[in-house]
């Protein structure tokens, strides 16, 4: 099979949470383990960090990689969804896998893949594993992608654990409480390897903390280790003045990202990279750390986390798409400088659209669009909800109609924000 015919396979096959949601869905981590097991556990070549939570994963994750790429080290990063490219979901120095390396592995292991009854993800999980074995990476930072405990991602055994935070999101695989989904996303903590948490949360750090004392693994929460005294724009990067707390050590870092929530990771990362450098034999010069973050989205390729595609006029993309994340979205948006606020959004059915619509700014005016993809609300529910919630709004078929619908409307002085759903920004993106 060429690479089109390996991706149609993969998509047809072996269904992705991204495109069918829940039907794809195999928690459990013997098929993967046995199959890895099969193919030499290239997971155990390289350092690894494994990062859970409900948001900030991909953030964190791409800060991370760029930091330790600019310190020298070859580094893969394995993220999901992608938003183009299958292929954004498996770098090495920001460099993403080779069509020929995805298609030869597939070719290569299709039978023992099916024999396995693999799902899609941990198909991409072992390609990402192998691939980076064959590439020499000595430090791979792994994203889960759904949970923790049962995520395909959890056969590793890394340097460091971290969970981003948690949010009420696909509560119906992962408990419907934060207590519940905290024990989920705390499978990935391992016996004696210490957690990074982003942030104290008291809804939930108990049980982390349970979890962490029954392994003899140590907590570091974030927000302890590194503090914000100062957050601010200039020349297109977020500064931020940060004090490692142990020694009052203070850094002055610019940030190519521009949602104000990336605050809690940055923290979030500034406490990864100490970690590792004290730690661990991965050495990271302040240096390296400094310039890491400054072009962490030209090394990583990362996209689509407050996105300002256009000044003139402005327009805004973000992938944010639970209540958790875009409440954060929200209050930024309300503080957007603008005569008039359009917002062009589409969901995903199996989210909790209702909740996610009554955060957004009651002033600006909607234009609900659905995406391709089987998982897209319709704008006919998406319509009823809004008229429940009394906003202004339209809708429109097809993203792209709806983004020039949009368009048509602005004056000078007016803003756009597009979002809701990966599946809508990707569209844009594209």
């Amino acid at each position: 099979m060429n690479y089109t015919e390996t991706l149609d396979y993969l998509f047809t096959s072996l269904p992705s949470f991204q495109s069918v949601g829940g039907a794809a869905y195999k928690p459990g981590l013997e098929r993967i383990s046995d199959f890895c097991r099969k193919i030499g556990n290239p997971q155990r070549n390289y350092f690894i960090i494994h990062i859970a939570g409900t948001n900030g994963k991909g953030s964190v994750s791409n800060m991370l990689a760029a930091v330790l790429q600019q310190a020298g080290y070859q580094v893969g990063l394995y993220t999901s969804p992608h938003l183009a490219d299958f292929r954004e979901r498996i770098r090495v120095n920001g460099e993403m896998i080779s069509k020929q390396k995805v298609a030869n592995f597939v070719n290569k292991y299709r039978k023992s893949m099916e024999e396995a009854q693999l799902s899609f993800f941990e198909m991409t999980t072992a390609l990402a594993f192998d691939y980076f074995a064959q590439s020499e990476v000595e430090v791979a930072v792994i994203e889960t992608g759904l949970g923790g405990r049962l995520d395909a991602t959890n056969i590793v055994i890394p340097a460091v654990s971290v969970i981003t935070n948690i949010g009420l999101e696909h509560t119906e695989y992962l408990g419907d409480s934060l207590p519940k989904i905290a024990r989920e996303k705390g499978g990935i903590i391992k016996k004696s390897i210490p957690v990074i948490v982003g942030e104290k949360n008291s809804a939930y750090n108990l049980v982390l903390e349970e979890i962490a004392e029954d392994r003899h693994s140590a907590v570091i929460y974030a927000p302890e280790a590194f503090e914000c005294h100062k957050q601010y724009t200039e020349a297109g990067y977020q500064v931020f003045d940060m004090i490692r707390t142990r020694d009052n050590q203070q850094y002055t870092l610019r940030l190519p990202l521009l949602g104000e929530y990336q605050r809690q990771n940055l923290t979030t990362v500034c406490t990864i990279a100490d970690f590792l450098h004290e730690n661990t034999p991965l050495s990271i010069s302040r240096r390296a750390f400094v310039e890491g973050l400054r072009e962490c989205t030209a090394i990583t390729g990362f996209r689509g986390r407050w996105d300002i595609i256009s000044k003139n006029p402005m327009i805004i993309c973000d992938t944010a798409h639970n209540a958790h994340g875009l409440e954060k979205v929200a209050a930024q948006l309300e503080r957007v400088e603008c005569e008039n606020l359009y917002c062009v959004m589409g969901f995903c059915e199996d989210k909790d659209i209702k909740s996610i619509l009554a955060l957004m700014p009651k002033r600006a005016h909607y234009i609900f669009t659905r995406a391709e993809s089987r998982r897209a609300a319709t704008t006919e529910s998406l319509a009823a909800l809004a008229t429940e919630l009394g906003l202004n709004f339209e809708c429109c078929e097809s993203v792209k109609d709806a983004v020039e619908m949009a368009k048509g409307k602005m004056g000078a002085n007016d803003a756009l924000y597009i979002g809701g759903s990966t599946f809508v920004v990707a569209e844009v993106l594209e």
